[in-house]
């Protein structure tokens, strides 16, 4: 199995990050809740299917949350050159965390490629 690489031209951006505060509805331990809107562009000159997600969140008390699973909000998206993938989707937490993101996939050459989103603070506003 071949290891996967970076693809020129192939980007992944934050939009948006929003905070919720969301009372009762989410566990004591995790009352805050991050929605965040990504999107992906592909630049390069090959098609490109995105399989799935990997993130990494560190937390500000030192503990580490790892997500990761196939396709990005139940989707495969395929993008030609030039196309673009736009998605949101959130997380609770209850301490403040830099978010580490990244997308895989394959090529329409067959290879193994991947796009990282840079990092991004979730800071929980004071009260």
């Amino acid at each position: 199995m071949s290891s996967s690489r970076e693809l020129a031209g192939l980007t992944a951006s934050l939009d948006k990050l929003c905070y919720h505060h969301g009372g009762a509805s989410l566990p004591t331990d995790k009352p805050h809740a991050f929605v965040y809107f990504v999107t992906i562009h592909n630049a390069s000159d090959h098609t490109v299917t995105l399989l799935g997600r990997k993130w990494v969140v560190l937390h500000n008390d030192g503990t580490r949350l790892v997500i990761e699973g196939d396709k990005i909000v139940g989707e495969t998206p395929r993008l030609a050159p030039g196309e673009k993938f736009s998605y949101n989707s959130y997380h609770i937490t209850g301490s403040d965390a830099v978010v580490h993101g990244s997308f895989h996939g394959i090529a329409d050459n067959g290879c193994r490629v991947h796009v990282l989103l840079p990092p991004f603070e979730m800071n929980i506003p004071p009260e």
